[in-house]
């Protein structure tokens, strides 16, 4: 039992860093009430946490190679509490801003990176594969039950008491940290890359802003953009100014190599076939992952009309069945090759995501929906015992931070993508849809091109009720408001069969990225040879 200590303390931190999010997305109407601001204010907020996480973790994982990967772990648990204290007492949306998506967000920059070393290095053979099979499967548990502890404590006492509570579960994990054993550094000490650190973070942070403000900015015909680029939307060009940046920092990185001098990443890490492989399935996983949990609450909510509570009930059935199936990666290995696993996880999931498309009706099936999480959370599964392991195990002890970094950048840029991409496909079917059937709809002209108008020029998730609120304040009479409103019911939900599909298809797809993971099972495999990565002249390794 005590070899899995470690664990606790591992699998907490994860389970805690993932659980925010979720939190924050079902409490945004008390948010927005206790605050007195809008939801485009919260949603900013949520936007700038999922930014300074993405774009500092390549940067968090060179400062765990020089500070020692568990005082980073440290350092990192004490700026996320000191931020979720900030944000349990903030008096105004900007202490908010400052404490979660800001402080919060830094510390989660340095404890990711330092974390996925450490599960690496104090775990070997099957003892890894059940390690990161635990802590994915409690990233996809956080998610699931993020809605559920995050509606209950909204609904029955107080947003404020998760954040509160976050702050007592640092202090326990720090408590735990002498559980923890991490590699003794040798060689001369790292020196952080600053010019790199800055490249990583404009890039990144450009590419995560770009692609989850399209579905405000619009991404070539502008909705409602700060400013436009040549009268198109500001998406593309903003994402293609990061992956500019990106460019000119693999180049800075190669020449700091040349020079000896400690690089922000080894550009050679990606040059691994199996680790270039695990990390763009590591991206591909969470984009359909936070597609379909962008999709789903919407129809419960929206369409169905549950509450924040209702809503994470409804979604346990992918954290159980996540968690165990990842817990059974080992058993798994000796049946299967990675590869033959993680394709069968994305089988899985595509399978589970055409069973949502047929449980999208107007009335809800409890047996079905529960059915189709259940095996979702399968899939997602079967992914998350294999990829952090397989990451992990392409390199050695000194460049398991820079691939813990690596893998939760690859995980956020999917998740960022993932919300951009799928909600793109929904508002889009929905906009298309309901003009349609507008004009198909038994109303006056002046009708049909006042909300024709309307839609063109932008259309938002909104129920039933809000719908018919905005009709009759447009002037719109009250039963050709009726008429028009059964036509949006119906948009809404082939809105979201088609966003679906699309995560589907992307599962399918998915296939062609595991060319490259290991074809061996565990127990015919030999040891891996050591990577082809040479450190700069002078430091470790």
């Amino acid at each position: 039992m005590n070899r899995w200590r470690p664990l606790i303390a591992l699998g907490a931190a994860q389970f805690l860093v993932v659980l925010d999010t979720a939190v924050m997305n079902v409490s945004i109407s008390a948010l927005v009430a206790d605050f007195d601001t809008t939801v485009a204010a919260i949603q900013g907020a949520i936007t700038l946490y999922t930014l300074v996480m993405a774009a500092f973790l390549i940067t968090g994982g060179q400062i765990g190679d020089i500070l020692g990967r568990r005082r980073a772990f440290a350092i990192g648990l004490v700026v996320y509490g000191v931020g979720s204290g900030i944000t349990a007492i903030a008096p105004t949306l900007w202490v908010l801003v400052l404490g979660w998506s800001v402080i919060e967000g830094l510390g989660g920059a340095l404890v990711l990176p330092a974390l996925a070393a450490l599960v690496g290095g104090n775990y070997h053979g099957r003892d890894r594969a059940v390690a990161y099979g635990v802590v994915g499967g409690l990233a996809g548990a956080g998610i699931a039950v993020g809605p559920i502890l995050g509606g209950w404590a909204t609904t029955y006492l107080s947003w404020r008491v998760v954040f509160a509570g976050e702050v007592m579960v640092v202090v326990a994990i720090l408590l735990m940290l002498r559980w923890i054993g991490d590699a003794p550094a040798t060689g001369p000490r790292r020196r952080l890359d600053l010019v790199g650190a800055a490249l990583s973070v404009a890039g990144l942070a450009l590419v995560v802003l770009g692609a989850l403000q399209s579905s405000v900015w619009g991404w070539l015909e502008p909705r409602n953009p700060p400013f436009t680029v040549f009268g198109f939307a500001p998406t593309l060009f903003v994402i293609a100014a990061g992956l500019v940046l990106l460019g000119l920092l693999r180049g800075w990185v190669r020449r700091r190599e040349e020079q000896g001098r400690d690089p922000l990443v080894r550009w050679a890490l990606l040059a691994i076939r199996p680790l270039r492989a695990a990390l763009s399935s590591l991206l591909a996983q969470n984009l359909i992952l936070l597609g379909v949990f962008f999709t789903i609450p919407l129809y419960l909510q929206v369409v169905q009309g549950l509450d924040a509570f209702s809503t994470g009930l409804r979604l346990l059935p992918v954290s159980l069945t996540m968690l165990v199936t990842s817990m059974a990666a080992p058993v798994m290995n000796r049946i299967a090759a990675p590869r033959a696993v993680v394709r069968t996880g994305f089988l899985v999931l595509c399978v589970a995501t055409l069973w949502l498309v047929g449980s999208v009706q107007p009335e809800l099936d409890d047996l079905s929906f529960a059915l189709a999480t259940g095996l979702l959370g399968i899939g997602m599964g079967l992914l998350a015992g294999q990829l952090g392991n397989v990451a992990q195990s392409c390199v050695g002890e000194a460049e398991r931070s820079e691939t813990g970094g690596l893998q939760y950048t690859a995980q956020n840029l999917g998740s960022s993508l993932g919300t951009a991409l799928i909600g793109s496909f929904l508002l889009g079917t929905l906009t298309r849809v309901s003009l349609t059937g507008v004009a198909a709809a038994p109303v006056s002209d002046a009708t049909r091109a006042q909300v024709g108008t309307a839609l063109e020029q932008g259309i938002s998730f909104l129920s039933l009720d809000q719908a018919r609120a905005a009709l009759t304040s447009a002037g719109i009479p009250a039963t050709e408001a009726e008429v028009l409103i059964g036509e949006y019911a119906q948009a809404q939900l082939v809105g979201l069969k088609i966003a679906l599909l699309a995560a589907a298809g992307i599962a399918l797809l998915s296939l062609f990225l595991t060319r490259e993971l290991p074809r061996h099972r565990e127990t015919e495999q030999v040891a891996p040879p050591a990577p082809v990565v040479k450190p700069p002249v002078g430091a470790p390794g």
